[in-house]
C-alpha cells in the first residue's frame, strides 16, 4: 500500500471488490488497483482546494471502467495519481500485475499528445526507445500497432498531416507499444465529431477485447461511458468523491447500435444523469487538468 509519503501493508481496502463483469469470463491479463481514503490538496494563492477527498475504489483485472463526474469533480487528479504523475496528500493505492509485480501502465491524453517532430511510426515506438528495445523490435511492433489502428499507410507522416481522430490512434497506439498492465484514458475522444468517436470506441473495444488490459476511461459523456463500460464509477462535485458504481449489463463483444437499442439503456442513462443532476458545479481557481 503506498500512501503519500511512504509505503507500508495494509488489507483495509481487500474486500471493496468490483461488479463482475456479465456476459464475459473476466481477462487475467490486466492490473488490480485499489484506492482508499485518496485525498489531494493543492495550495493557490487564495488558500487550499481539495481536489479529491476519501476516494475508495477498486478495479479489477481486465476490467473496462469508466468515471463519468462534474467538470472539475477530480477526475483527471485520480487518473494521475493512479499513473504515478501526481501524488495523494493523503490516502493508501495498491496496484498488482498480472504476475504480482508492480504493474506497468500508459496514459492517453486528451487533445493535442503525439509529439509534432516525430513521424507517426516515431510516435508509437517512442516509449520502446526509452525502454531500451532495439530498433528493429521498435520498428516491427510500431508497424504492427499501426496495422491494427488502421494506420499503416501514414506511418511516414508527420502528426500535423493527419486529422484529430487519426492523431488519437496514434496516441492510442503508442500507449498499448508499450504493453501496458493498466491503460488510463482522460477523455481521449472529447474533442472529436461524433463520427469520428463511435469509430474509435469500436476500435478502442476491439483492442480491449484482443488484449485483456485493465483500462480505467474518464469521460463527461454518459453514453459514451455506457458504450465502453463494464462498470461505471459516478463521482460527486468537488472534492470528489466515488457516489456511486453501476454495473452496465451489456453483453460482449458489443455493437453500438445494440447497446442503443437494448431496453436497459434509457433507465440506467436516466439513473446516471439523476446521480450527476443532484450534484453542484463548482468552479476551481485551478486550471481543470490539473483537477
Amino acid at each position: 500500500m503506498i500512501d503519500a509519503s511512504a509505503v507500508r501493508p495494509t488489507s483495509s481496502v481487500q474486500d471493496r471488490s468490483a461488479p463482475t463483469r456479465p456476459g464475459i469470463v473476466p481477462a487475467r491479463r490486466g492490473a488490480t488497483v485499489d484506492v482508499a481514503g485518496l485525498h489531494r490538496r493543492y495550495w493557490t494563492a487564495d488558500g487550499s482546494l481539495d481536489a479529491i477527498n476519501g476516494v475508495d475504489l477498486t478495479i479489477s483485472p481486465g476490467e473496462f471502467c469508466v468515471i463519468v463526474g462534474p467538470s472539475g469533480c477530480g477526475k483527471t487528479t485520480l487518473l494521475r495519481i493512479i499513473a504515478g504523475l501526481d501524488r495523494a496528500t493523503s490516502g493508501l493505492m495498491e496496484q498488482h500485475g498480472p504476475d504480482g509485480r508492480p504493474p506497468t501502465n500508459a496514459m492517453v491524453f486528451q487533445g493535442h499528445s503525439v509529439f509534432p517532430w516525430l513521424t507517426v511510426r516515431q510516435n508509437v515506438s517512442y516509449g520502446l526507445k526509452l525502454q531500451g528495445v532495439g530498433r528493429r523490435e521498435r520498428g516491427n511492433r510500431a508497424d504492427r500497432l499501426l496495422e491494427r489502428v488502421g494506420l499503416t499507410r501514414f506511418a511516414r507522416v508527420y502528426p500535423h498531416q493527419l486529422s484529430e481522430g487519426m492523431r488519437q490512434r496514434v496516441a492510442i497506439a503508442r500507449a498499448l507499444a508499450v504493453d501496458p498492465d493498466l491503460l488510463l484514458m482522460d477523455e481521449p475522444f472529447g474533442a472529436l465529431d461524433e463520427q469520428t468517436r463511435l469509430r474509435l470506441q469500436e476500435e478502442l473495444l476491439r483492442i480491449w477485447e484482443d488484449t485483456g488490459k485493465t483500462v480505467l476511461f474518464v469521460t463527461h459523456s454518459i453514453d459514451e461511458a455506457m458504450v465502453l463500460a463494464d462498470r461505471i464509477v459516478v463521482m460527486s462535485a468537488q472534492p470528489g468523491r466515488v457516489k456511486a458504481n453501476i454495473a452496465v449489463p451489456f453483453a460482449r463483444p458489443r455493437s453500438l447500435t445494440a447497446v442503443r437499442s437494448d431496453p436497459r439503456f434509457a433507465p440506467i442513462f436516466s439513473q446516471i444523469w439523476d446521480l450527476l443532476r443532484n450534484e453542484e458545479e463548482i468552479v476551481s481557481p485551478l486550471p481543470l487538468e490539473r483537477v
